[in-house]
């Protein structure tokens, strides 16, 4: 079974930009009909829309990194 998650992190740590990364993951979203399966139920299971699953985890994936910079900054200037 394919840790989608991981998978996501992975091209958004691989490439430079968002809509490259979410190109890449498409592309082999189409070769992979496990990884296919996969997204497909997580979707199901967050609520996302497979159009916007992607682009929804990566949104709250660097919401929640740049929270632990503010949070990191803040307390460095305290």
């Amino acid at each position: 079974m394919t840790d989608i998650t991981a998978v996501f992190t992975h091209y958004i740590e691989h490439y430079d930009s968002v809509d490259i990364a979410e190109s890449e993951f498409k592309k082999h979203l189409h070769e992979d009909s496990e990884l296919r399966v996969a997204y497909r139920d997580w979707c199901h299971e967050v609520g996302s829309s497979e159009k916007r699953g992607f682009l929804d985890f990566c949104e709250e994936y660097l919401d929640n990194k740049n929270n632990i910079w503010d949070s990191l900054s803040s307390d460095y200037d305290e």
